[in-house]
């Protein structure tokens, strides 16, 4: 390690110590003796997803940032909560010996971590997804995503009750199909 101030190629490290995402060391120069300090960070070789279509594209966090956001919009989801999903997403893809990753896992993750933070923003993003031409199709989604085990959430912020629990549709026999204008009506805004 050459020395900032005066170009010497010796320098002795001081201390080392642990930082968020490397070391951190102090060094010394052998010449001058002017002290200064140096990061080091592990390269992350790219996850590379691999499209439908063959293509393939370096793993983005902010759009699987954004199609989370999108699925959560106008529920109470905050964007902390989004943000330990994509981390948990991404640590699971880097813990894969692959460096290439069928987009269809990824969604995946997505979808089951959407399932055990909010069940509306799941089935958002799953209608999305899976590219539903039919409301049979979404209704065998969610009959799917109800027999499907759950799994505890890595992150204590991720933590949070679904806000349309799988249960709240049972008292409809899963053949028939889930009738809306059954709900109570809210009065008008201005009538009171």
């Amino acid at each position: 390690m050459k020395c900032p101030y005066c170009n010497h190629p010796d320098t002795k490290v001081t201390d080392s110590r642990e930082a968020d995402d490397g070391i951190r060391r102090r060094r010394e120069c052998l010449d001058c003796g002017r002290r200064f300090t140096t990061y080091e960070r592990i390269q992350a070789l790219p996850l590379i997803v691999v499209k439908k279509d063959g293509r393939r594209e370096e793993f983005s966090r902010e759009k699987v940032r954004e199609g989370i956001r999108r699925a959560s919009d106008k529920l109470p989801i905050n964007s902390a909560q989004i943000d330990a999903i994509v981390d948990d997403i991404e640590s699971a893809l880097r813990d894969r010996p692959a460096a290439e990753i069928p987009s269809q896992d990824v969604g995946d993750l997505v979808m089951d971590s959407l399932r055990e933070l909010s069940y509306a923003a799941y089935v958002r993003f799953a209608s999305h997804y899976r590219d539903f031409v039919s409301l049979e199709e979404l209704q065998a989604e969610i009959e799917r995503s109800r027999v499907a085990p759950r799994r505890t959430p890595r992150r204590s912020g991720a933590a949070q009750p679904p806000l349309l629990p799988p249960t709240a549709l049972d008292s409809q026999p899963a053949s028939q199909p889930i009738d809306i204008e059954q709900r109570p009506r809210r009065a008008a805004r201005g009538s009171r």
